[in-house]
């Protein structure tokens, strides 16, 4: 599995599915001793893993060619890598020992939900980003072994569909009291005392992430070097983010007495189940004094307390993860014999569809002078993508949702072939409903 010779083989006939095959078989068994609690056997595998040469293939291939961001460059301003020199740094990462680390470029981007607000994004060098790929498949296995069953931000075979289902079932029997909280700037703020303890890696392991912890981050010609905080844009950031939180699920359900209260939590975003108010405040004191230890806390703007059915504190239902989620009264022929007084709808939430429409209206506008049927083409690909990210969920959006009747042209059975008759009456609707979703 390691590298005994140097390899002179060119980086596209590389047997990748071998490769593929031979990091899945090192990470099955380091997520199995790890079930076991056999540390010494979990830590013999993650320095056969950090050795192989099939995972400093793939975690360079990671980096360079199937990231979204791998044209992205660093501080050394390197954004491609030709097929040789990715070979060099497969064969780089070998020496785990001695890497060095280099500075963090800082940028910013505008965040999804707010525009106005900007999120900053420390993107490390493409060697540094390929280390950290490997790093990532060495230590990940075996914190898949122990994390927390409700956590579902970041991790391999989860998505937001899990989390909503998770919630469902929690409140499908019966009306709950919800803690919807947002903790503030959470990758900016992690302690980096907090996580370094809870890591039980190898020592180079470590000494590599404090150093990355510690890098300087390069802005505006100044290096500034942070106290705190796991810089969003590294390949790293979201497992450290989720080490970081281990552990606070756990804390929260089991110091709360009489009353069973459940936390949902999708990296930084989670809500506290409870159909007792008085358990649920509890809940949320606890919960403060836990992230208080890791140096985060609540964001006030976003932590409220609301009901799934009634009105409470000027809220009813609550939104996460782009859904709104809600209970309603009906009638006794409309209802489950089991919970015969209200029905859970979860539906887009409004603020999604709006986000979702806003990109549908630049889209249009750009190019205007583009054929219709032409504009509806490149419409194709967006507008399935949303609409399969909410395909579990209870159909009566579609019957608010603007955009359906557009996705039952687009992906008809004639292969999106539309007149051009219909195509323009189609891009007139949707910039119509981008300007209206605009005003509101």
């Amino acid at each position: 599995m390691t590298d005994v010779v140097i390899r002179t083989e060119d980086w596209q006939t590389l047997p990748w599915q071998d490769y593929q095959r031979n990091v899945y078989r090192l990470q099955k068994r380091i997520y199995q001793a790890a079930r076991r609690g056999d540390q010494k056997r979990v830590r013999n595998l993650q320095r056969l893993l950090l050795r192989s040469w099939s995972a400093r293939c793939l975690a360079t291939r990671q980096v360079t060619q199937d990231n979204r961001g791998k044209r992205t460059p660093g501080v050394d301003g390197v954004a491609t890598l030709k097929p040789e020199e990715r070979l060099t740094y497969a064969r780089q990462l070998r020496y785990l020992s001695r890497w060095t680390i280099d500075p963090i470029r800082r940028t910013y981007i505008p965040k999804p939900h707010n525009p106005t607000e900007k999120r900053g994004l420390g993107i490390p060098t493409m060697r540094d980003r390929a280390m950290q790929a490997l790093v990532k498949l060495a230590l990940e296995p075996e914190w898949e072994a122990g994390f927390e069953p409700n956590s579902y931000g970041f991790r391999p075979g989860r998505s937001t569909h899990d989390a909503i289902e998770a919630i469902f079932n929690f409140i499908r029997l019966q009306p709950k009291y919800v803690l919807d909280a947002d903790i503030e700037k959470c990758f900016d703020r992690i302690s980096h005392e907090g996580l370094l303890a809870k890591l039980h890696a190898p020592q180079p392991v470590v000494r590599l992430i404090r150093d990355w912890l510690k890098a300087g981050i390069l802005e505006n010609g100044q290096t500034l070097f942070p106290e705190a905080g796991t810089p969003q844009g590294g390949v790293l950031s979201p497992l450290l983010a989720n080490i970081a939180l281990h552990g606070f699920e756990t804390f929260v359900s089991r110091n709360t007495r009489h009353h069973r209260v459940v936390v949902i939590r999708y990296a930084d975003d989670f809500v506290i189940l409870c159909d007792d108010l008085d358990v649920l405040r509890e809940a949320k004191t606890h919960a403060e004094s836990w992230l208080a230890e890791m140096g985060l806390r609540l964001k006030a703007e976003k932590t409220h307390i609301t009901h799934t059915l009634n009105e409470q504190d000027g809220y009813t239902g609550f939104d996460f993860l782009g859904f709104t989620i809600r209970q309603y009264k009906v009638g006794k022929y409309h209802a489950h014999k089991r919970h015969a007084e209200y029905k859970t709808l979860i539906t887009p939430s409004r603020k999604a569809m709006q986000r979702h429409l806003r990109e549908l209206k630049a889209l249009i506008r750009h190019g205007k002078a583009v054929a219709a049927h032409r504009k509806l083409r490149s419409l194709q690909p967006s507008i399935p993508r949303y609409a399969a990210g909410r395909c579990t969920i209870s159909p009566v959006w579609q019957h608010d949702c603007s955009t359906n009747w557009i996705a039952c042209y687009t992906t008809s059975s004639c292969g999106g072939r539309v007149s051009a008759t219909h195509a323009k009456r189609m891009a007139g609707g949707i910039a119509a409903i981008g300007g209206r979703s605009a005003r509101t």
